[in-house]
């Protein structure tokens, strides 16, 4: 049976955050968002994690992130939303990021994700995105073009969002996947966070819809945050994952993991 997943830290500091932000007399600089309807879903956001979701866009490295933001660090969540929201731009660890224009006053269209999950997903992929700026109404494989993303990034946001110290970049060469893996679980245990780059049909046998037209190849093609519960034993692999918006449990044959697990990159305090 799949375990729960990791309750957040107490989140009363980060509820009494969004009650400022509500007060608050700042317009937004997103035309398209409305604020009632993103105070409710940060709230549901703090109450479980797991409903960052990123919908038909291919953030799937932005939304691991933010999950793992949310599950640790509640307040800064909340914090990071209304600085974009009001502003259009947020102070990470050592610089700032900021929401193109364009993105802000591009509408959503019909991307069946939260207007929370866009403000912020957006942000950190369009900041990174310097040949395919994102636009939620280009076609898909442009959009799936825009939308990856790669360790470096992973590695940036770890340092510049998550605020971790030190952050371990393994890429996989089959006899190491398995040591990889294991060395992810107990960054984890620790307190860490791990997200591992995979092919989403080997372990998982889908993907988005946008991720679709990547998905038979057999290349690394999304990202996901581990949760824990590794099991190695007959020739199996199991373990929980943040994909999605849920938590889906990973459950292959050793042959199938080492085929689609491509790397992980780790941040410890």
């Amino acid at each position: 049976m799949t375990q729960a997943s990791p309750k957040p830290p107490a989140n009363s500091q980060a509820l009494q955050a969004i009650a400022t932000f509500e007060a608050s007399s700042l317009p937004g600089v997103w035309p398209h968002l409305d604020k009632k309807t993103l105070l409710a879903e940060m709230r549901q956001r703090l109450q479980s994690p797991l409903s960052v979701c990123q919908g038909q866009q291919p953030f799937c490295g932005p939304a691991a992130v933010v999950y793992e933001l949310i599950r640790k660090q509640p307040t800064r969540y909340v914090e990071i939303c209304r600085s974009l929201f009001e502003t259009g731009a947020f102070k990470a660890k050592t610089k700032r990021i900021e929401a193109s224009a364009k993105l802000r006053q591009s509408s959503r269209g019909d991307l069946k994700m939260g207007q929370s999950d866009w403000l912020i997903l957006a942000t950190l992929r369009d900041a990174e995105s310097l040949i395919f700026p994102v636009d939620p109404n280009a076609p898909s494989i442009i959009r799936g073009l825009s939308g990856m993303s790669f360790s470096w990034e992973i590695k940036g946001w770890i340092e510049e969002v998550l605020g971790y110290g030190q952050v371990i970049h393994s890429k996989a060469y089959r006899r190491g996947d398995l040591f990889a893996l294991r060395d992810a679980a107990n960054s984890v245990k620790i307190g860490g966070v791990a997200f591992l780059l995979v092919n989403a049909r080997k372990l998982y046998g889908s993907g988005s819809s946008t991720e679709a037209q990547l998905l038979s190849l057999d290349l690394p093609n999304h990202w996901v945050a581990l949760i824990g519960n590794l099991i190695t034993a007959n020739g199996r692999v199991a373990f929980d994952t943040y994909s999605w918006g849920r938590q889906i449990r990973v459950d292959v044959t050793e042959q199938d993991f080492q085929a689609g697990f491509w790397g992980v990159v780790i941040g410890l305090p």
